[in-house]
């Protein structure tokens, strides 16, 4: 009696080369949307940070009557005995102070940005909040002089992701899918579009957030500056 028997094969060469360009084109398709996906998971990872930063700046205010500034340094290192570096150059440095007051963790002050790694969590004196631990620049109404909650609720306070974690103002276009991340002084949340041609952001009547005047949330009065975080790897 005869029996039928099935010849096993292996993929032909050209079947294997069908195989892999159907995946590569999969990949390929897949790609941009995943992308896409972890830069809006890493914007509302800063938007939630930012909130955090806002409550604890609004409870510094109400114990020291500003947001962490050059004044509030002398009353906070006595108020604490912290032995930190709290003003400086950074806004690493002026954050410290919040360190010093009792937030616990270095993870609030992180953003994912080109400038950034994640932190350590090491919160004793000038080992809190090295540099690269910090996503947020912070906006100040002078140099050393902080904001505080009688200002105008529309007044940005934390920012980023800064291009080059640089005081130009300007943001970088790449973490956030082209978003800012920006915090105002009401403790709102906003994530607005860079501008494609100088990398601003722009607020109420296309002004940047630096623009003084009558008509801008910061008058004629102020000198809105911007303290950049310290770069991981810089000095």
């Amino acid at each position: 009696m005869k029996t039928n028997k099935t010849r096993l094969r292996g993929f032909t060469l050209v079947e294997l080369l069908v195989v892999i360009v159907i995946i590569a084109a999969l990949a390929g398709l897949s790609a941009p949307m995943i992308l896409r996906q972890q830069k809006a998971a890493a914007r509302t990872e800063a938007i939630n940070n930012a909130k955090q930063m806002g409550l604890a700046l609004l409870e510094f205010d109400q114990e020291f009557g500003s947001f962490p500034d050059d004044a509030t340094a002398e009353l906070v290192s006595d108020a604490t005995g912290y032995q930190g570096t709290l003003t400086g150059s950074t806004s690493n440095d002026y954050f410290r102070q919040l360190i010093a007051y009792g937030i616990q963790s270095e993870d609030i002050f992180y953003t994912r940005t080109a400038y950034t790694r994640k932190p350590d969590n090491v919160v004793n004196n000038d080992d809190a909040l090295e540099a690269g631990e910090v996503g947020f620049g912070y906006i100040m109404l002078d140099q050393g002089v902080g904001q505080n909650t009688s200002g105008n609720p529309g007044r940005p306070v934390l920012a980023t992701p800064l291009l080059d974690a640089q005081t130009t103002w300007e943001f970088d276009p790449d973490p956030y899918g082209a978003k800012a991340v920006i915090l105002n002084l009401d403790n709102s949340a906003e994530a607005p579009t860079i501008r494609g041609t100088d990398n601003k952001v722009t607020v109420g009547g296309g002004r940047t957030l630096e623009q003084t005047g009558d008509d801008t949330v910061w008058g004629t009065s102020t000198n809105p500056t911007l303290v950049a975080p310290q770069k991981a790897g810089g000095a």
